[in-house]
């Protein structure tokens, strides 16, 4: 069965979606009025409640990031609190489920260390292999490499200096 791909739904479309919000329609009923599928609409209303119309309406746009201390207590307050996460998105006013979602699995599988910021950018190669170590690897090669030849040459010239003769090539 093939994979249907995900809608992008625009800032007209959660504009809509905010005015039925602020009417007080739920996620399911907005979702039928909108013919969003309903999962979409659920993440809007999880945004509006955290972030308002403005934060609704502005959603994608943007990355926002979050400090330590942040991301540590909407982490203790989920997991070990049991606070709901919609409350929790509403309360610290993160508007992304995923982002909550990350917070809490990596707290509970590492504490509060496994949230710390980490090493950005491309990870090492295997068995922690970059193209620097390779290159540095390769040097030494060669620089080994020019010291025995240096070395073969200065056997050769001295073994022909004791005989009197010209070293073959």
């Amino acid at each position: 069965m093939p994979r249907r791909k995900k809608a992008r739904y625009g800032r007209e479309m959660r504009a809509r979606a905010a005015d039925l919000f602020e009417a007080g329609l739920g996620f399911e009923l907005a979702a039928k009025r909108l013919d969003v599928p309903a999962p979409a609409v659920r993440k809007w209303l999880y945004a509006y409640r955290a972030t308002g119309r403005k934060g609704l309406i502005g959603m994608g746009e943007s990355r926002r990031t979050y400090d330590m201390e942040t991301k540590l207590a909407v982490a203790r307050a989920v997991v070990d609190e049991g606070m709901p996460r919609s409350a929790a998105m509403a309360r610290f006013g993160i508007a992304a489920a995923t982002s909550l979602d990350r917070w809490c699995r990596l707290y509970r599988e590492g504490g509060p260390e496994a949230l710390e910021p980490g090493r950005r950018g491309r990870p090492e190669g295997p068995g922690g292999r970059t193209r620097e170590r390779e290159l540095e690897e390769r040097v030494r090669k060669l620089e080994a490499q020019v010291a025995y030849l240096k070395k073969s040459i200065a056997l050769k010239a001295e073994k022909s200096s004791q005989t009197g003769r010209k070293p073959r090539s």
